[in-house]
């Protein structure tokens, strides 16, 4: 059965004694993680959570089982309220820590969550809205640095565990539901719906079109990688990692900041726990981690593999990577919240390494302008980018939004987040963006994403994103921020004249704006929110 619960109490029989998790001092075996989870679970179920209605009763953008809100950073605990809840038969709910009281309360809201397992950092801001919170039955507060008391009427998460009586998991099915919430930078929030199998086929084990729980659980015999998952677990690329690693047999390693990006801390938590596999978010990630190479050595010579999803990673960084990292291979993996995977590059050879070109992964393929048909694989036109095979149910509680996002073609239902990209002659798929963040000046279609990479060849930018703003004859300009390295102030003459080298002149940026920092998601995605509201106010007043 493929029921990430399932899967993972059947692979910890299998291997009981090995190191699961590892978090600053704490070494949990799987053994450890099967109690601690089922300790959890109990706890879920005590307060009358769980599973209420089965899949075949309910409309797709519906779900019958209740919500638990994972309002933490990165720790053993995340992935245990995650696992803990599945057992329960109910569904965990990525929280963004940083958000404020009114996206919190629209989340919440939104999930109509029943239990919130939360960081005590967080107990402040929870006490400011939990009397508009009459849905929530339940709140387990996790002890951290931060000092924090008990929030009045919460119970303390190890005493809740200790307290508990473990049971074994019960009635888990197929069908019982994940639910990943998008990052709203373009937009509110939404709830993707999938249902446990088609996810692990998706994005947990991709390469694996028809797998069984059995062959997971041999796979796993033979041992897996010690991954850090970099990123806040809070976003589907690291929590996907995280799971990923342990249907493989692997140890899922947590550096010992969680709550911002500390490269010294991830070097050092590579280099002591001997990590096998790191996972990154673009040059968000790489650009910091880079830097904190040239300050100080480290032994990474375990390091074999350097995963990098979620937002743009340039040849530049990937040749840096690598020339730094010998021992490594870079894999650029390309995918969503709403499809899994959809394509991947592995990068070998500083030399070679190459940005935003990908092999197509099975089941993904490009779709005609009016979503009406797949295109051929002999056409170099700009096409949606799209997946079939097993993708979500739908957006909690919005009919609307999925039936755009998730149509049906010749009576085969797709995925379509919204990328844009091309078949290149060779047949390696060219991504070029978001189609929500394209920019139309003139008429011409610019893809934001595009601009930011070209931008990123240059050797002075450290980063840069790219939005559109109003111009006066063509509607909408190419806009740039862009944040130097310390001590460099690129001329604008020379930002064109590098962009220049890997675009066309329609797609060069009219207006620069220079920053000390770009402001970027935890995630390590930019935000496009900040971005045009930055440029808007630093270009009033300028001439177009």
């Amino acid at each position: 059965m493929l029921n990430l619960a399932h899967l993972h109490e059947s692979i910890a029989a299998a291997i009981p004694d090995r190191e699961c998790v590892v978090f600053r001092e704490r070494r949990l075996s799987w053994a450890d993680v099967t109690e601690r989870t089922r300790r959890l679970a109990a706890v879920l179920a005590d307060a009358g959570l769980g599973c209420h209605a089965p899949r075949s009763e309910l409309a797709n953008w519906e779900s019958g089982q209740d919500a638990v809100a994972l309002y933490m950073t990165n720790g053993n605990e995340y992935l245990e309220g995650m696992l803990g809840a599945f057992k329960a038969r109910a569904v965990p709910v990525n929280v963004n820590y940083r958000y404020v009281e009114e996206e919190l309360l629209y989340l919440f809201r939104d999930s109509a969550a029943r239990a919130v397992i939360f960081h005590a950092r967080f107990a402040p801001i929870l006490a400011g809205i939990r009397d508009r919170l009459d849905g929530v039955r339940l709140w387990l507060q996790v002890e951290d640095e931060s000092g924090e008391v008990l929030l009045p009427g919460a119970l303390d998460y190890e005493k809740a565990l200790a307290a508990a009586e473990p049971r074994e998991p019960r009635d888990l099915s197929p069908d019982d539901l994940y639910v990943l919430y998008t990052g709203g930078t373009t937009g509110a929030p939404k709830g993707v719906l999938w249902r446990q199998e088609d996810v692990f086929r998706a994005a947990l084990m991709p390469g694996s079109i028809e797998p069984s729980a059995a062959a997971v659980v041999e796979r796993a015999r033979r041992g897996g990688p010690r991954s850090l998952p970099a990123p806040p677990f809070m976003h589907g690329a690291a929590h996907w990692v995280a799971f990923s690693m342990w249907h493989a047999g692997g140890t899922v390693v947590i550096q010992s900041s969680p709550q911002r990006l500390d490269p010294h801390d991830v070097w050092s938590t590579v280099e002591r726990e001997g990590v096998t596999a790191l996972t990154i978010v673009g040059d968000a990630f790489a650009t910091p981690l880079l830097e904190a190479l040239k300050q100080r050595s480290y032994d990474l010579s375990t390091l074999r593999l350097i995963t990098s999803s979620g937002a743009i990673l340039t040849a530049t960084r990937k040749r840096e990577l690598l020339a730094a990292i010998p021992s490594t291979k870079v894999l650029d993996a390309l995918g969503s919240s709403e499809s899994g995977q959809q394509a991947h590059q592995t990068s070998a050879d500083a030399d070679a390494a190459t940005s935003g070109d990908f092999s197509f992964a099975p089941q993904t393929a490009l779709l005609s302008e009016d979503l009406s048909a797949e295109l051929p694989a002999d056409s170099s036109e700009v096409g949606w980018l799209g997946r079939h095979g097993p993708v979500p149910l739908g957006y909690l509680g919005d009919p609307e939004k999925t039936a755009r996002t998730f149509p049906v073609i010749d009576g085969v239902r797709w995925s379509v987040p919204g990328d844009r990209a091309r078949r290149e002659a060779d047949g390696r798929l060219r991504l070029l963006g978001r189609d929500s963040v394209t920019i139309n000046t003139g008429g011409e279609k610019v893809f934001a994403e595009e601009v930011e990479q070209a931008l990123k060849h240059h050797p002075a930018v450290r980063d840069a994103v790219v939005v559109g703003t109003p111009h006066e004859r063509w509607g909408q300009q190419v806009t740039a921020i862009v944040a130097a390295r310390a001590g460099e102030r690129p001329s604008e003459a020379s930002l064109l004249d590098e962009a220049g080298a890997h675009l066309a002149r329609y797609k060069l940026p009219r207006a620069f704006v220079f920053v000390d920092e770009v402001l970027r998601a935890p995630s390590g995605k930019p935000d496009y929110r900040w971005a045009r509201e930055t440029a808007s106010a630093a270009l009033v007043g300028s001439a177009c």
